[in-house]
């Protein structure tokens, strides 16, 4: 994911030679190539069943079973739609979903924002951000990604040893990495220069990179047995809904410049994208780290009163 944020950012280098169109036509040949390379290197399903049999009695068996199928899509619509009612019935993880869907929501928002906020900010140093943004998304997101995951690792190893919940103790670090990018982001957007601008850019990779490995661990070890497949797919829609953050960002910011454009107010374009950009952002990450806190403390009261219930059971 990082190493392709970084290939995106060197984009604006090739934009800037060829122009966007031929450089979506640039993008559109590495897709095409990366789906290529997936057609030929993953394995196809095996022609013939378990039993040996061929293709063409697997097909004959398809077709008897073809009167049974309305009820079997059925079934399976029932059987999904309890499956994901399984998996939010715990607060735990519901507020899991909600504090990624505000951690999604602040990514999406650099992502989309970021490169043109720089530009306003700094239009003569915009090559050296697509290279320099490219490292830092590169090294400090992989390196962010790769730390939190240890660390989340030895802190449930901890919690867990004082008497608490292993997840609890791996919550800590999004909750940590979240509030530690509100400042870094704030003085990103509101640097003078920018080298410092790129510094606190790379320190809030740094520090704000880490939640996806300790999520991951948390929400397959909340759910159900045979419900991870289900639970993976709710996180990954969270993203997904999560992509109108860029979108109510940029109507906001497109109705603010217009004023200020109104007004001649020279540079007034810069200081609303870093307002909005700066308060959007770091809204999402406060808003996740609440949210990922109260995931943890779900989870403590879930077990405790689990133990509770045991120890009652014991006693008669």
């Amino acid at each position: 994911v990082y190493f392709g944020g970084a290939l995106a950012s060197l984009t604006i280098l090739l934009d800037g030679v060829v122009g966007w169109r031929q450089t979506c036509f640039v993008i559109a040949a590495f897709a095409a190539v990366a789906a290529s390379l997936s057609f030929v290197t993953l394995p196809l399903p095996d022609d013939t069943d378990d039993n040996g049999s061929s293709s063409a009695s697997a097909n004959e068996e398809m077709k008897i079973e073809a009167t049974t199928s309305s009820k079997d899509s059925n079934d399976d619509n029932a059987g999904l739609v309890n499956s994901a009612a399984s998996v939010l019935s715990s607060s735990s993880v519901r507020w899991l979903f909600l504090a990624s869907f505000f951690r999604f929501c602040s990514g999406l928002s650099i992502g989309v924002w970021g490169a043109p906020y720089f530009k306003l900010a700094f239009p003569d140093d915009a090559s050296s951000y697509a290279v320099i943004n490219a490292l830092i998304v590169g090294i400090c997101g992989a390196t962010s990604g790769v730390l939190g995951g240890a660390l989340s690792d030895e802190a449930g190893k901890r919690a867990e040893a004082l008497g608490y919940d292993i997840n609890t103790g791996r919550l800590v670090v999004p909750i940590i990495g979240s509030l530690l990018a509100i400042p870094a982001w704030y003085m990103c957007v509101n640097a003078g220069s920018f080298d410092m601008a790129m510094l606190f850019l790379a320190s809030e990779y740094l520090v704000a990179e880490c939640w996806f490995g300790p999520i991951i661990a948390v929400l397959q070890s909340s759910v159900g047995a045979g419900k991870g497949g289900t639970a993976q797919g709710m996180f990954t829609l969270t993203g997904g809904l999560a992509n109108f953050a860029p979108t109510l960002l940029g109507s906001t910011y497109a109705g603010a410049a217009a004023v200020v454009a109104d007004g001649n107010n020279s540079g007034g374009e810069q200081l609303v994208l870093s307002g909005i950009l700066g308060t959007a952002v770091c809204s999402g990450y406060f808003l996740s780290a609440i949210a990922f806190a109260l995931s943890g403390w779900s989870g403590l009261d879930s077990r405790n009163n689990a133990m509770i219930g045991l120890s009652k059971s014991k006693s008669k």
